[in-house]
């Protein structure tokens, strides 16, 4: 499922294969109309249901009038990542996600991952969120454009990547301040679980370790916030 208005818009323009649109029967929105002229523009099959039925269809969740069903959302292969930055002809810049649990964070993050040009994401298969629609209404669509890698072993992976000349960054209490960083070159940022942190294996595969100063009395961030303060700072270090 595909929930709530920017996300149903994002699904439309991005080429996804949807298989049917629900929308709120008797709704004036306009963004509902627009919803549903770009599908009947594209053939997509598009029912009028009373609202109980998309509370239904989703979870009870905030659908704004419209939810789409569609086929479950593809993962990327690392190779795709490299491919993506390759085509920008850029150094790639990937973000590596160390078991993230909460999909409210996933979605944010994917936000920020493509405002901020990150090329991928990678993430473990087990234990950890993986692509719901939960994390894709939290996206508000960015999940449409974002690709995620999902791998068996973070370790291994990094690994990989490291043998393929990319420069990989932990983040930890101890490190260098994230503001003197700089990002150029082939990157990849590890951000770790929401309540461990990064797992001590993955630690070790780091080549530098990051750190985000704080001043004041709770010594720790949100992982969304944390990833979106080195997106950004890895964004500009780059001078785009």
């Amino acid at each position: 499922m595909v929930i709530g208005r920017h996300p149903a818009m994002a699904a439309l323009k991005s080429g996804q294969t949807i298989n049917k649109v629900f929308v709120q029967a008797g709704s004036n929105s306009d963004a509902i109309a627009e919803i549903v002229t770009r599908a009947k523009q594209k053939g997509i099959i598009v029912s009028q249901v009373p609202k109980t039925k998309l509370d239904q269809l989703s979870n009870n969740q905030n659908h704004q009038g419209v939810v789409l069903t569609v086929s479950p959302f593809e993962y990327a292969t690392i190779d795709d990542l490299f491919a993506r930055a390759a085509k920008r002809n850029e150094d790639p810049l990937f973000l590596i996600l160390d078991g993230i649990e909460d999909p409210h964070n996933l979605g944010s993050i994917l936000r920020t991952a493509d405002a901020a040009g990150i090329h991928g994401i990678i993430i473990p298969k087990r234990r950890a969120v993986q692509l719901t629609s939960t994390v894709a209404k939290t996206s508000t669509g960015a999940i449409e454009y974002v690709p995620v890698a999902r791998v068996t072993n973070l370790v291994q992976t990094v690994k990989q990547l490291k043998e393929r000349g990319v420069w990989v960054f932990g983040t930890d209490m101890k490190g260098q301040d994230f503001r003197k960083w700089s990002a150029k070159g082939p990157t990849a940022m590890v951000i770790g679980n929401e309540g461990k942190g990064i797992s001590p294996l993955l630690k070790k595969e780091c080549d530098e370790m990051l750190t985000i100063p704080m001043v004041g009395h709770v010594q720790s961030l949100n992982a969304s916030v944390a990833a979106s303060l080195l997106m950004y700072q890895a964004f500009s270090s780059r001078g785009e």
